[in-house]
């Protein structure tokens, strides 16, 4: 039994060793560094040549996808931003895509609330019928919202694109925040509530500051799904003048004849503001989504 017992253990120290030893670490950094290189290769090879590409003339692009401009073309960011009007789309962009964030934010922190806080019949349902609208296709719904959004009179108008985006993007914001607001500590508004303070003073003054971290993740993404969407953008608005950023690409291509070169130029300045507004909310993203999937 002892000798059973010392060959056990002594076959789990050799484990532990095998386990820990220089080689096994070595694989282990070596292996790390392989996949990272790898992913960080599959998502900036692309953007990198997208930019040298927008630098070189038309004629250069057709005689060779990777070869590098002769003399950069800036000319043709000058010739996308005036010709394009890509200044008016990107105003218009904004417009669309704070006011559907902070809609967006504020209807799923209150539904996030009622269904993390009060409790009641069929919660888990609901917050079942919410996550589930994560999984709809976007382009299955084509038909029904232009037809709505044609009876109420509200095509080509911009206030389409903003109803539009708040709703879609609440699944998706529900999902986050409902994880922020289970680990709200219960205490703290039973405290406020002692001392006088209303539903709306615990939930504006205590309950959003508080959780923010989920609510500028939340945020985030539904900025950038209003910032990089094209398809409803391009069904629901005509006018030139009411178009978004991400059609403003599509002015460089007609049906006989396509300025790549401009067009990648178009697309540089579309994709800016995203990586922008990732760059100034790293810090938030990154902790919102790993508490989140520790503690959702």
């Amino acid at each position: 039994m002892d000798t059973t017992m010392e060959k056990s253990t002594i076959n789990m120290d050799d484990y532990k060793l095998k386990e820990t030893s220089p080689v096994v670490k070595v694989l282990r950094q070596v292996l790390k560094w392989i996949v990272l290189i790898f992913f960080a290769a599959y998502t900036l090879v692309p953007l990198v040549w997208l930019f040298i590409t927008s630098l070189k003339t038309n004629g250069e692009y057709y005689a060779s996808r990777f070869s590098l401009p002769a003399v950069p073309q800036w000319s043709n960011y000058v010739k996308a931003w005036t010709q394009a009007d890509l200044g008016k789309m990107i105003i218009n962009s904004i417009s669309v895509g704070l006011i559907a964030t902070v809609a967006n934010v504020l209807i799923a922190a209150m539904a996030s609330y009622a269904i993390s806080r009060f409790k009641f019949k069929g919660r888990e349902v609901l917050f079942a019928i919410f996550a589930a609208g994560i999984m709809v296709p976007l382009n299955a719904m084509m038909v029904p919202y232009f037809t709505i959004f044609s009876k109420v009179g509200l095509l080509n108008n911009l206030s389409s694109l903003r109803i539009l985006y708040t709703a879609i993007g609440i699944p998706v914001s529900v999902f986050i925040i409902r994880g922020f607001m289970d680990t709200f500590p219960t205490e703290i508004e039973e405290a406020a509530y002692v001392d006088g303070c209303g539903f709306f003073g615990r939930f504006f003054k205590m309950v959003l500051p508080l959780t923010r971290t989920g609510i500028v993740t939340a945020a985030t993404f539904q900025f950038l799904t209003c910032w990089n969407e094209f398809v409803y953008a391009n069904l629901l608005i005509t006018s030139p003048e009411k178009k978004t950023i991400q059609i403003g690409v599509r002015y460089f291509t007609s049906q006989f004849a396509t300025d790549y070169v401009t067009m990648y130029a178009a697309i540089i300045i579309a994709i800016i503001p995203s990586i922008l507004l990732y760059m100034f909310f790293q810090e938030q993203i990154i902790s919102g989504l790993t508490a989140g999937a520790v503690k959702g």
